[in-house]
Formats: structure tokens, sequence, C-alpha cells
């Protein structure tokens, strides 16, 4: 074989492995995703003023955010399974989520006055969030981490962690619509913390699980 056909043989055979882990990626969401929203009609649902909740902003806001964090996560994942990918567009990307959230805290400090900012902050479904939101990551996070198997990654614990960003961001808009909780504070808070515990929860599966 000439070297110009190994080239673009080998070429041909990277292309398709990428192509298998991008499908394998996305069945794994959309079976995780629907094992997690069976859960969450079943468990908790819709909550009652769904109907005139769809039309605030708060209320908007906080499922774009999360669906942002998880898809950006997700353009992030698919890189660290792929030995010698670029990394630093994704994770400038990532950005911004955090940004936007930060722009509504500090909009939601400016119109709200201070003596409610303890109220709008604590909320009346902390405990509800910090369960619910990593109950319902565990089966999209299982099946993510299923998928990255069949990936390379190099950075176990990170390409872990990322998982665990996108079963949380996706879990956390399934259950922002059963919260009536919709303060900027709340979900800053509330929100952040419950994520943060599945991704360090995929982290620490990742290291052991990602190997190869």
């Amino acid at each position: 074989m000439r070297t110009d056909d190994l080239v673009h043989a080998l070429a041909a055979d990277c292309c398709a492995a990428q192509s298998s882990i991008g499908r394998q990626f996305a069945l794994a969401i959309a079976v995780g995703f629907v094992i997690s929203a069976v859960a969450f009609w079943v468990t908790l649902g819709f909550r009652p003023d769904i109907a005139t909740a769809v039309f605030t902003v708060r209320f908007d806001l906080k499922i774009v955010q999360a669906l942002l964090l998880a898809t950006t996560a997700a353009a992030l994942v698919l890189r660290l399974v792929r030995p010698g990918a670029g990394t630093r567009l994704r994770v400038a990307v990532m950005a911004a989520t955090p940004i936007l959230l930060v722009i509504a805290v500090i909009a939601e400090l400016v119109l709200v006055p201070a003596d409610r900012w303890r109220e709008t902050l604590v909320g009346s479904n902390s405990l509800v969030c910090l369960t619910a939101i990593p109950l319902l990551s565990l089966p999209l996070l299982a099946a993510l981490l299923l998928a990255l198997r069949h990936g390379a990654p190099t950075r176990l614990g990170l390409a872990g962690a990322m998982a665990g960003l996108v079963a949380g961001g996706l879990a956390a808009s399934l259950y922002a619509t059963q919260c009536t909780d919709d303060s900027p504070l709340f979900v800053a808070t509330w929100y952040s913390i419950a994520i943060g515990v599945v991704t360090v929860f995929g982290a620490v599966l990742g290291r052991y699980l990602l190997r190869w």
C-alpha cells in the first residue's frame, strides 16, 4: 500500500470512529433523558401553573440556562474522547452559562428590594432541588459514561465531570418545570450546588469507568 493510501485509510477510520462515538453519545442522551423524564413525570410532574409560567422571563431563563450548560458541556466532552483534539474553544463557550446567570442575578439584585433578597435566595424548594436534580441525573450519567467508554479520553476525570455537567444540566431542565422558585438567586445557589454534586460524582466515576 502506498503512503498516500495509508494516510487516507487512517483518516477514513478516524472519521468513522468520531461519527460512531457521536451517534452513541446522542443515543445515550436520548435514552437517559427518556428514563429521567418518565421518573420525573411519575414522582414530581409539572408545576400547577405551568401554562402561565412559560410566558414569564424568569421561568424561561432558568430552563435556557440549564439546556445551554448541557449543550456546551456535551460539545466539550465529545472533544475529550478524541485524543489530541483541541478543547480551548469549547471551554470558552462554556463560560456563556455562568455569564448569563451572573447577569440575571445582578438584574435580580437591582430590581428586588434588599429586604427580600434572603427570601428569594432560600425559596421554598431548596431541599427538593438538592435531591431531585442529582437523582434525575443518574440515568443520564450512567448512559453517558457507558457511551464514553467507546471513545478514547485521556483526561478521565475531566471527561467524567463534563458528562456529569451534561446529565446535571438536562436533569435541571426537567426539574425546573416543577420548581416554583424562579429567582436567579435561587437558581444560582441551589441548582448550581445540585449540578455540582453530579459533576463531582461524574469525575470520580470517570476515573475508574473510562480507563482503556
